[in-house]
């Protein structure tokens, strides 16, 4: 597994993440939870020379950090850990989403984010969080300014208690404001061959000022593993459900697309997974791909992808193919 660095922080991470969202279970999931097989998919990514784990409080209200803190509580010094800020279920603020018959909330104040980070020590079993992003930007009609936020997450850093800062589902001008109060070291973006609209702005802007750019849903939830047929319906109330790439046209596209893809996993020997996460990688020496491994199967498969050298031709025909649909 090869290393880079995050931000400008000097911590050398992995270039691929462990994501855990699905590790929490719970309705986005189908409520399929296997806590003994999570806790032993996240310990075994050491093995894989993975040690950048990705969670948050959002991730089934509480769940996934939780399990990811029993994981890791005897080996805490060996892994880099994401977890997040400004979704809670607890107190009042925006509405975000409704996950079963729970409803979560957009809050970044000083107030909520004193608190939460406590709960998320509490949950991970330690007493520092390596990157607290911010999980969801603030709004309307409980808006905090981005100045006022990074000013507790920076209180926070002093205190020790965070080493360093990120910012997820944000885009240029939210970076911008960031940087004019604080360091950002990481942004978290949706980033996969079918959607690639990182590219225009948030990218660039990434590498000017060495911000580490990781690319979530690299597989397009499962589409891009090539696993999924084109006659699959997602369940409603679960994460697929309503996603542009389930549409019954656009699933059927993006299989015609990954069959054409055939004769270049024959000339990498890898599989169509592989290649998807191989091309994000491919993209810059900033960016870091998160990926949603729930088993050791899972997290042997993805890790391959790092050993996969895609040349500039092959780069630009997966391109085209997706241009193509898209």
């Amino acid at each position: 597994m090869n290393k880079m660095k995050l931000g400008k922080t000097g911590l050398d991470i992995s270039r691929i993440g462990l994501g855990t969202w699905a590790i929490g279970g719970g309705p986005a999931f189908g409520n399929q939870d296997n806590k003994q097989v999570s806790i032993e998919t996240i310990r075994y990514a050491l093995e894989k020379n993975i040690n950048f784990l990705d969670t948050a409080p959002a991730y089934n209200f509480g769940n996934s950090e939780a399990i990811v803190g029993e994981a890791i509580k005897e080996i805490r010094d060996k892994y880099i850990i994401i977890t997040k800020c400004g979704i809670t279920w607890e107190r009042e603020g925006s509405f975000f989403n409704k996950v079963g018959e729970r409803s979560q909330f957009k809050n970044l104040s000083k107030e909520s984010i004193r608190l939460e980070v406590e709960s998320s020590l509490k949950r991970l079993q330690t007493d520092y969080i390596d990157v607290y992003m911010t999980h969801w930007q603030s709004v309307e009609p409980f808006f905090t300014p981005i100045s006022e936020t990074v000013a507790v997450l920076n209180e926070l850093k002093a205190e020790g208690k965070i080493k360093a800062i990120g910012a997820a589902n944000v885009d240029i001008n939210h970076v911008k404001e960031y940087l004019k109060y604080g360091q950002l070291d990481i942004v978290q973006a949706k980033y996969s061959v079918l959607d690639r609209q990182v590219e225009k702005e948030l990218l660039p802007l990434c590498k000017e000022h060495d911000i580490t750019l990781q690319a979530y849903s690299p597989l397009e939830m499962g589409i891009l593993t090539g696993a999924i047929e084109k006659d699959y319906i997602a369940p409603k109330g679960t994460a697929r459900f309503g996603k542009k790439w389930f549409e019954p046209k656009n699933l059927s596209n993006a299989i015609d697309m990954m069959n054409k893809w055939k004769p270049l996993c024959e000339k990498y020997h890898c599989s169509i997974a592989n290649l998807a996460i191989a091309w994000i990688l491919a993209q810059g020496d900033n960016i870091n791909v998160l990926s949603g491994s729930t088993t050791k199967a899972e997290l042997d498969e993805n890790s391959k992808a790092t050993d996969i050298n895609l040349s500039e031709q092959d780069k630009n025909y997966i391109r085209k193919l997706a241009e193509d649909i898209s």
